[in-house]
């Protein structure tokens, strides 16, 4: 691949600003890279959506990104994973890079073989979630949709009494069945922790997929030569189809973010 290309922006979109929990941890490994953020905020939350909206949603935004063009695609929302990028693989020629629930490093890990799932319904009903659930029979995975947990974080609700009781209420029940391994399946429920562990037993490991997509990341872009050699920090663009607000709220007001329809 030549150098041209190598320069050239990762594009990341998600059904919102989940995503950008994503993003932190790539732009934590790969600072050089020039990345372009694209939150569908408009159409969230994708997990009630079916599958051919879900894969509509992520064409367009695919092409959006590619018309930037990016190098790489990473697909930073669970639900648009599970349920898309097997098609976006057939249909794009560029690298994608997708995100699932972290299963089975929790499971790997549990001592009590019982871990607890927060994810989107449109993850937890996805063939690729299930697949990856068939493989772990000898752990007792207990799933749990997050209902209106999304919205909540999309419309700025993080430290809400609301959004409060709706994690009590999906989470004391893992907890009486003795998970020790929390996995959120939701590039939005990372900016939950904070609540979470109000919630939760200090002996809880609460486990995302954060860090292992930056470092996936990472390696296809060495395999495919993809790597940006240019030493000057990467540059970021974020893009949202709603009111900015709470995506410049959640990135503290660091970086410009364009209201754009796309």
């Amino acid at each position: 691949m030549n150098s041209n290309t190598s320069s050239h922006p990762i594009g990341l979109f998600d059904s919102g600003i989940g995503g950008t929990s994503i993003w932190k941890e790539i732009q934590k490994i790969l600072p050089n890279e020039n990345t372009i953020y694209l939150a569908d905020s408009q159409n969230a939350p994708y997990g009630l959506k079916s599958k051919d909206e879900i894969i509509a949603l992520s064409s367009k935004n695919t092409e959006y990104l590619l018309n930037q063009n990016c190098k790489m695609i990473v697909v930073a929302c669970n639900t648009a994973t599970t349920n898309a990028i097997k098609e976006l693989r057939a249909k794009y020629k560029v690298p994608f890079i997708g995100i699932e629930p972290a299963i089975k490093p929790a499971a790997n890990l549990s001592k009590t073989a019982t871990i607890g799932i927060l994810a989107t319904k449109g993850t937890l009903n996805s063939e690729l979630f299930h697949k990856t659930v068939s493989t772990y029979s000898e752990t007792n995975i207990i799933e749990q949709i997050g209902h209106g947990l999304v919205q909540l974080i999309e419309d700025g609700k993080l430290e809400s009494e609301e959004l409060f009781h709706l994690l009590e209420a999906y989470l004391n029940p893992m907890i009486s069945q003795n998970i020790d391994y929390l996995v959120l399946g939701c590039s939005h429920y990372p900016y939950l922790i904070p609540q979470i562990k109000k919630i939760i037993p200090k002996h809880i490991k609460i486990i995302d997929s954060g860090e292992a997509v930056a470092k996936q990341t990472k390696n296809i872009l060495n395999q495919q030569q993809l790597l940006n050699t240019q030493s000057q920090k990467g540059k970021v663009v974020f893009y949202t189809n709603s009111d900015s607000k709470v995506l410049k709220k959640i990135l503290k007001n660091k970086y410009e973010v364009l209201e754009k329809k796309f």
